[in-house]
């Protein structure tokens, strides 16, 4: 008998004996410091833009106008747009809006220039984003093959403290994705490409945070 069969023979016996989940203490800090929505807000800024993503500050008047501009920077001639994603976010956009339909071919999905999204949660000590594929944040893949994605957090609903915090309010059922900043990668020598795995720009608009 290999020490494979052993140690899963082990697993097994116990696994039938309804061996008591062991006890894991929980005892570390929910959230490090004392903070108003406003500091957190600010917080959650400054750690994204520690990992490269461009954050922008608007409010609900100048939402459209923001996303337009930013859309038109970027040179974007198609937007992919998931459903559920307010229409007046896009009312001054211009590009040519594409569907998030399960049918589109990866290839597809690479000749999109920007996804705009929302999100579900973002978290602050992290400088985090969560997407869990609900209204406004369309399937897991079209926020990794486009290479511009800008995302639209909600402040303060959407912004919690902690990953403690986070990890209570999000549903593991669900296809979470969690993103901070770029998609990025260093190799041995510690050059940093950005663009692997993921979009090479993250733009994260923080809305309602003036």
């Amino acid at each position: 008998m290999s020490s494979r069969d052993r140690v899963l023979g082990r697993i097994g016996r116990a696994l039938a004996q309804g061996a008591p989940d062991p006890v894991v203490p929980r005892d570390y800090l929910r959230v490090h410091g004392d903070r108003t929505p406003a500091a957190t807000a600010d917080l959650l800024a400054a750690h994204l833009t520690e990992y490269r993503a461009r954050v922008h500050r608007t409010d609900e008047d100048g939402i459209a106008a923001l996303l337009g501009r930013l859309l038109a920077a970027r040179g974007a001639r198609s937007v992919l747009v998931p459903a559920g994603l307010p229409p007046r976010w896009l009312a001054a956009a211009d590009q040519v809006r594409v569907q998030d339909r399960a049918e589109s071919t990866p290839y597809e999905l690479d000749a999109v220039d920007s996804v705009v999204t929302g999100c579900a949660l973002a978290v602050a000590e992290t400088g985090t984003i969560v997407l869990d594929g609900g209204p406004g944040q369309g399937r897991r893949r079209i926020t990794l093959v486009p290479d511009h994605h800008v995302c639209v957090v909600r402040v303060p609903d959407q912004v919690v403290d902690s990953v403690p915090q986070a990890i209570a309010l999000l549903d593991p059922t669900r296809p979470l994705t969690w993103i901070s900043g770029p998609s990025a990668t260093s190799d041995i020598e510690l050059d940093r490409v950005e663009g692997v795995h993921g979009p090479r720009t993250l733009e994260v608009v923080l809305l309602g945070a003036q």
